[in-house]
């Protein structure tokens, strides 16, 4: 389907900042106010084929609108607070093949997206991460056109849908699951490290109390840094002790 044909010549270009030496573009469509509002929606992969097939069967239905594609972690996010989608379908791997991160890192620069998950993964921790960083939804990527457009309906809704490869396990896995810890990407050493960040603590002195070297807690900490998505130890701080750590 053409874009002219997908918008009625409704559609208008907008362009966003220079992110490194690259310029995101994408376009905005305009929508008839007489009509029934369009769910938005950003996709997120670093596949441009896999991209292209979601537009392809996103822009089959008039209910839904593409505004924007990304293909990093920082094109997510600028296209994400620019035009402040409905819905996110996005392939974590994107930002990290071992954990989610940029799922919080989208949802603290708009809150009121719903996150889709769209990922060639399918094992219990990639899913149970995912879900606990704020997502709503989870499809492998083998899924249909039908779940694709169910599940974008059901995230728009503020629902929790998985697909069907999922669906017989999902209820134990998410029964059975630890209790919610804030930042579930963490590694439990990391975890150690930052409750120690939140109270106060130097590096020198966690080395100490963990018995550990100096170069071990910076390496920890500029990954814990990573994972959160914050620039320096104050923003941890902030970030640690409103998710309620550091405070005993």
């Amino acid at each position: 389907m053409s874009q002219q044909a997908n918008t009625d010549g409704l559609a208008r270009p907008w362009q966003s900042e220079l992110i490194g030496q690259r310029r995101l573009v994408s376009r905005w469509a305009g929508l008839d106010r007489t009509m029934v509002r369009s769910h938005t929606v950003v996709i997120a992969d670093r596949a441009p084929a896999i991209r292209q097939g979601v537009r392809s069967v996103l822009e089959s239905t008039p209910d839904i609108c593409v505004v924007a594609e990304a293909d990093t972690p920082d094109e997510v996010l600028a296209v994400t607070a620019h035009c402040r989608p409905d819905v996110l379908v996005i392939d974590p791997e994107l930002d990290d093949p071992r954990g989610v991160p940029v799922i919080s890192r989208v949802l603290r620069v708009s809150p009121e997206t719903g996150v889709l998950v769209f990922s060639t993964v399918d094992d219990d921790a990639a899913i149970t991460s995912a879900i606990q960083s704020g997502a709503r939804g989870y499809l492998v990527k083998s899924s249909g056109p039908d779940q694709i457009l169910r599940g974008i309906h059901a995230v728009a809704a503020g629902e929790v849908i998985v697909g069907k490869a999922i669906a017989s396990r999902f209820s134990a896995l998410m029964s059975s699951r630890p209790e919610h810890y804030p930042f579930p990407t963490l590694t439990s050493r990391e975890r150690d490290v930052l409750e120690r960040i939140a109270a106060g603590k130097s590096n020198m002195a966690i080395a100490r109390e963990l018995a550990l070297a100096s170069k071990t807690i910076s390496n920890r900490v500029s990954s814990i840094f990573g994972k959160l998505g914050v620039a320096d130890r104050a923003q941890a701080i902030v970030l640690a002790r409103d998710a309620g750590l550091g405070r005993a």
